[in-house]
Order: C-alpha cells, then structure tokens, then sequence
C-alpha cells in the first residue's frame, strides 16, 4: 500500500489565533546558486536584491522582519505577521500599498480619477479593498511577491526560463518566546554554521549584521540593488524588558541580551572550537528556563529536528486542533526543548 503525502495550501497551515511569528525558508531548483561564487561567476550582488526586497515589502504588507539570513542558495526568514495593523489602514492606504506592488483592475483606475456613486460598483471597490487588506498580512502573498521578482531578475540575468525556485516555501510556526529566540539565532548563525564567515560582524546579509549597524562585505562585480520605488525598512525593534509588557511590535527581549546569547552561541558551534559550555551561561537562557545543552542542539538543527511549528507540547497539540490536524511531527524535539520548563 501506497501512502500518498497531501500538500495542503499555505491558509490552512498558518493559525494566527496561536501564534503570529513564523520561520519561512526557500530554496533554489536542484540546489542551484543564487548567490556567492560558483567556479568563476560570482553571484553575490544577488544576495543584495533579496536582502533590499524583503525590507520593501515590509513597508507595504504588514508583515515586520524579526530576523534574515541570505546564504548561497536559500534564505531563511522569521515574520511577525500584523494582523491588527493590517485591520486599521484606511481603504485609500490599502489600495495605495496594493497598487506598489501590482496593476490596478480598470474599475479602481477609473475609481481613482473620478470616485465611483453607483452602488453596485462601491459594493465590489469595498469587495476588492476587503480582499486586499486581509493579503497584506497574508504570508503567502508576501513570499510570493519576493520570490516571483527574483525569479524573475535572476532567470533575466541568466538568459533563460523556467524554475528558480525549488518548491514553495517552507514554513514554521513559532509558538512562544523561546521558539523565536531559538529560530532567529539558527538564522542569524546560518554564515557561521555554513563556515561562510567566522564573527558576527562578517555574517553578510544577515539582521545580526544590519543590527550591528556593519554593511555587507562589498565585492567587485556587485550591481546596485536600489530600486525605483522602494522604500527600506527597519528590522523589528526590541522590547526594552522582558519581564515588562511587550508591544505587539516588539521582539520580547533586549538586544543586548540577544546579542550576548547569539555571540555566546557562535562561538561554541564553530568548527574550531571544542564546544564545551562555559560557567557564564547568557542570562537570557536563564529568564526562559532553557537548558544551555538542548539550546546547542536546537540552534543547529532548527530544520531537522522540528517541522510545522516549534513550542511546549501542549501549544502544539492546541494548534493541531486547530489546524484540524491529529499531531504534529516534531512533539519529542519540543518536548526536549522545554524539559525544563
């Protein structure tokens, strides 16, 4: 007997009612360069285009970058998705958001040069604003707004057609703290794991990087990556404390107290290090309760050890309901995770 997989669509694997934070990846067809140097073609003025787009489409959707991390061929992100912020934009900045990105329907173009009075045709303008407020926070639209324009770059730049991109992305849901902690310094880490850089500091295209206000290693053959149009935004701020409330716009924690953690992290994965764990364990592990041993494991195999969600136990099984789903793969590496809890 034959058991097939079904591939179910991006809406019904994103339960915002359990968690707003998600760690998406994406990868290339068949492994293929995206950026870097492959023989004597150096790719990384890509890795600028991704970068540069992902903070664009922030300012547009209503989606924040907690963190990023452009490698050689895939990236990883992880997203807040703002639903709230998404509620309360005005119907004049949705259409104005909406049409950055794509054509207007002949309706709304005539719309906007002479206001519509005909009911009928103000029933389906407020249809189609309604539809296009609920995509700006929708992540598939944001990830499909990303990767169909460097699809559309690269395969231009490298005179051919056809799939850029592996498959769809990939996506974890981040069910508390300790699971977006963990996921942004496996993504901020990726250079170091990767030996594509040995610090922080030389970690390129990286929000740790960004955050320490260091720009990119510049190279030779780069080309400008600043579009017409575009509109950078700042990554996702820290809060000020954890034990105080936190924004809904804000990571949970300081930065200080991430870097010490993600600095911590680096410099015991490294290859060149014995990867012993040191007296001064960062306070940050101590505030979430999170064993310093599994913390190691966890942040380099954030993929491998985990599948649609990372939490307690008991999130899990609480968003599988919701997701009308039996269990979640993954329950035993989470379960590790959180012994101590």
């Amino acid at each position: 007997m034959v058991v097939r997989t079904v591939t179910k669509p991006r809406e019904q694997l994103v339960s915002l009612e359990d968690t707003p934070y998600y760690h998406c990846i994406c990868r290339c067809v068949r492994r293929a360069f995206l950026c870097g140097t492959d023989g004597n073609q150096s790719f990384e003025h890509r890795r600028g285009w991704i970068s540069n787009r992902i903070k664009h489409l922030s300012s547009i959707f209503t989606i924040d970058i907690a963190a990023y991390a452009v490698m050689s061929n895939h990236y990883h992100l992880v997203v807040h998705i703002d639903a709230e912020r998404a509620s309360e934009l005005s119907d004049a900045d949705v259409i104005d958001r909406w049409l950055t990105l794509f054509k207007a329907p002949p309706l709304i173009q005539r719309h906007m040069v002479e206001p519509r009075t005909n009911q009928a045709e103000l029933d389906v303008i407020n249809e189609l604003v309604q539809k296009w407020r609920s995509r700006l926070c929708d992540i598939s639209w944001y990830m499909r707004s990303l990767n169909e324009h460097i699809a559309r770059k690269a395969n231009t730049e490298d005179h051919c057609s056809g799939h850029f991109w592996e498959a769809r992305f990939k996506s974890q849901a981040l069910l508390d703290n300790t699971a977006l902690l963990s996921c942004m310094a496996y993504v901020d880490l990726n250079p170091i794991r990767a030996s594509m850089a040995r610090t922080l500091a030389q970690s390129d295209y990286t929000s740790i990087q960004e955050r320490l206000g260091i720009a990119p290693e510049k190279h030779d053959n780069n080309k400008p990556v600043i579009e017409a149009n575009q509109k950078p935004v700042e990554l996702m701020a820290f809060a000020g404390s954890i034990k105080n409330d936190t924004p809904s716009n804000h990571l949970p924690f300081t930065f200080c107290d991430y870097l010490e953690l993600v600095d911590w992290t680096g410099r015991i994965v490294r290859e060149d290090k014995s990867g012993y764990i040191p007296a001064n364990t960062p306070l940050v592990l101590q505030q979430f309760n999170i064993d310093p041993q599994q913390w190691l494991v966890n942040c380099t195999h954030i993929e491998r050890n985990f599948y649609l969600a990372i939490g307690p136990v008991a999130k899990l099984e609480q968003l599988a309901n919701h997701l009308q789903q039996k269990w979640l793969k993954g329950i035993a590496a989470c379960r590790a995770l959180y012994a101590l809890g």
